[in-house]
This record gives C-alpha cells, structure tokens and sequence, in this order.
C-alpha cells in the first residue's frame, strides 16, 4: 500500500474519531444542528441513535488504523483488504445518507469522497 493510501486512510480514522466524538458526546451542542439536523426537544429520543452511531464510527476507525498498522508489518493483503473494506462501506453508506437525507448532501460528500480516493490510491 502506497505512503499516499496510508497517509489517507490515518486522515480518514481521525476524521471518523472526531465525527465519534461529536455523535456520541456532543450531539447536544447547537453548533453542531446542521451536522445532525436535531432540535433540542429531539435529544433524549435520538440519543440511543447518535451514541451508536458514533461508537460505530470510532470502530471502523479502529479498522483504518489496524488496517494500516497490518499492511505496514507482515501482512500487507490483510491490511490492504481491511482499508479496501472500510473504504469501500464509507463509499456506500454516503450514497445511503444521500439518498435517505438529500439536505445532508455534504456530509455525503464529506464521507465518501476521501474513502473514495483512498480506494482508488489502494486498488489502481
């Protein structure tokens, strides 16, 4: 796996620790509305919601960051095929959010384009 695709995929596992963070921790915080599209009256039932959301988010940067840690010891195809893995379910789930919450367009985008260009600089 290329410096660049390794370099990507660590971007991408912090990116996803903050997103963790913010979903599971700071979901309340009104500055983070449009990320969220929630009202204050919403919190308690979106709760169980966003706390899984972000744990879900903080193990599949658990996966990019052994997924690198793999391909750079012993075991380059495991750590390839689980950076192509991740990669390629952040690629999905962006089209899922676009589809099912168009208003949420950036965060797709946000989502899927860095996993996007993290496959191609893995597979091509």
């Amino acid at each position: 796996m290329s410096t660049a695709a390794q370099v990507l995929a660590v971007a991408i596992g912090v990116m996803l620790v903050a997103v963790f963070v913010m979903e599971a921790f700071l979901y309340r915080n009104p500055r983070l509305y449009p990320m969220f599209l929630i009202e204050p009256h919403e919190y308690e039932a979106v709760r169980m919601w966003t706390v899984n959301v972000g744990f879900y988010n903080l193990t599949t940067a658990v996966a990019m960051f052994a997924g690198v840690a793999l391909a750079r010891g012993d075991h380059l195809p495991q750590g390839e095929a689980l950076v192509v893995f991740t990669a390629a379910q952040h690629v999905f789930l962006a089209f899922v959010l676009l589809a099912t919450r168009p208003k949420l367009w950036l965060n797709s985008v946000l989502e899927g384009v860095p996993a996007a260009v993290l496959l191609a600089l893995v597979l091509f």
